[in-house]
This record gives C-alpha cells, sequence and structure tokens, in this order.
C-alpha cells in the first residue's frame, strides 16, 4: 500500500504536514533533497512509499516530490548502521552542507528508481477526483511530465488539500510487478541481481 510521507527534520512514524501547497509549472523536474536528509538519524526514503514535502525552500513548486525512492538522495549507495560505507569506493554517509556523519543504517538507492527520476520538484496538478474546479491551486504540467494520481490519502485529522495528482517525468510511473524479494545488500523488491541493482553505477565497486 502507498502512503504519502510528509517530513520535517525529525524521523517520523506515519504523516506530518510541513506547510499548505500553492504551486507552479516553473521549476518542475528541478533536482531536490528531501529536508529529512538534513537529520543524521534519518535512514532514507522507502520504495514502497510516495513522499510529498511541501515549504521546500529548493524548489520554486515549494514542493519536493519523492516517488517511490529508496534511500538517501546524497547517499547514493547507503552505509552500514555503524557508519561503514557500502561500497569501497565511496564514503559513509553525512548530511548535505553540514556534513553530519548519518548515525542509521542507510539501504542503497535502486537503479531502476534512482534520484533523477524519482526525487524532483513537482506540484499538484489535480484533485483525488482528477479535478481542478475546487478553489484550490493547482498547476498545469510542463512538457516531459505528465500529471499522475500518487497521493490517495493522508490518514484522519491531516491536511487532505495535498491528495491527488502530481506532476512526473514521462515513463517514470511507478509498477508494483515485482514480486519476488532479494536477500542481497539491496532491499526488496529492488532486483534479483544482487549489488548490480544498488547504486547509480553498474556495481557497488563502480564509479
Amino acid at each position: 500500500m502507498t502512503r504519502s510521507i510528509l517530513a520535517g527534520l525529525a524521523a517520523v512514524v506515519g504523516v506530518t504536514v510541513l506547510s499548505g501547497t500553492g504551486c507552479q509549472a516553473n521549476g518542475v523536474g528541478d533536482p531536490c533533497i528531501p529536508e529529512q536528509e538534513y537529520d543524521p538519524t534519518y535512514a532514507g526514503a522507502n520504495y514502497d512509499e510516495v513522499g510529498v514535502v511541501p515549504g521546500s525552500f529548493q524548489c520554486l513548486t515549494r514542493l519536493c516530490l519523492i516517488n517511490h525512492f529508496q534511500g538517501r538522495v546524497t547517499c547514493p549507495y547507503g552505509q552500514a548502521a555503524n557508519g561503514a560505507p557500502n561500497s569501497p569506493a565511496t564514503a559513509g554517509c553525512v548530511t548535505p552542507g553540514l556534513n553530519t556523519n548519518v548515525s542509521a543504517l542507510v539501504q542503497p538507492q535502486c537503479t531502476d528508481r534512482q534520484a533523477t527520476e524519482a526525487v524532483y520538484c513537482s506540484c499538484r496538478c489535480e484533485n483525488l477526483s482528477g479535478g481542478t474546479d475546487d478553489g484550490a491551486n493547482y498547476c498545469k504540467c510542463p512538457s516531459g511530465f505528465s500529471c499522475t494520481q500518487l497521493v490517495s490519502s493522508l490518514g484522519a485529522g491531516l491536511d487532505q488539500g495535498l491528495t491527488g495528482g502530481y506532476c512526473i517525468r514521462d515513463g517514470t510511473a511507478f509498477s508494483a510487478s515485482v514480486t519476488t524479494q532479494s536477500t542481497s545488500v539491496c532491499a526488496t523488491t529492488c532486483g534479483e541481481g544482487g549489488s548490480a541493482d544498488c547504486g547509480p553505477a553498474d556495481n557497488m565497486g563502480g564509479t
């Protein structure tokens, strides 16, 4: 089941709303780092979930989308719980800017859902019913992006104004067709090829 995580700097379970929306198409697709990654205890995003982080000052749209992505944008190969790097060619994970050592186990990115196609600035383009005539702010997706339903529910008592469709890169819609599980260093659903399915290179020792 897909959940939407709206999280601030602290690690959370469930959903935390940072702020409201208000989107425009300018800047859709620009790279962004989820603000959770500034927290050294944050283990990273979950491959099975969608996250929307409103209030992102990195984005002209003020919203950073995390669309079925695993790990940290700033640490492609992840690290062990003791901070040891998963790849001999890389260091362990650190927070962006401050370079504080991350204290959590961080899963490596999956080659089929890397940051360039799964984490970027986006905006809300339609409501849960596929409409745009309810008085809320919506954007029109620019060329190369499609309006796709991503957030179905935020749970009772939370801002349902963030449910609905968001602009995603064409050809990057998530498919949950992988049903087998891997016991390699990659998390389940990230492929059956072991380390070849982790990180941005062909293997975890790649450059």
